[in-house]
């Protein structure tokens, strides 16, 4: 149950960062009622999963993905670039989160 609310964290994260972008600076009041609605719903899923999850694992999955989830919505739906650079920088964080994951498995 902890892993699916750190799940449902990142996806309200993500969810909420971005309304922020369709907020226009929160001139647009739809999207940016949704924005602390999202945000709420993170942090209350986040400090859930905390109970019981390592916090420097948790924080770091909750963040890296999340980041990384923004990021490729940018591409797809804001039309942003999608650099080499950038495709192996998401790729480090996606590694660095699995790391970190089997880090924690294994005692590493």
């Amino acid at each position: 149950m902890h892993w699916i609310a750190l799940f449902m964290a990142i996806a309200t994260e993500v969810a909420g960062t971005t309304c922020l972008k369709l907020s226009e600076g929160f001139t647009r009041p739809l999207p940016s009622l949704f924005v602390f609605i999202f945000y709420v719903l993170s942090f209350t899923l986040l400090s859930q999963a905390l109970k019981i999850l390592p916090i420097g694992m948790t924080y770091a999955i909750w963040a890296g993905l999340g980041t990384a989830a923004v990021s490729l919505i940018g591409v797809v739906w804001f039309a942003e670039a999608l650099t080499p650079m950038k495709l192996v920088f998401l790729s480090l964080i996606i590694i660095g989160v699995a790391g970190l994951q089997l880090s924690q498995q294994h005692g590493v």
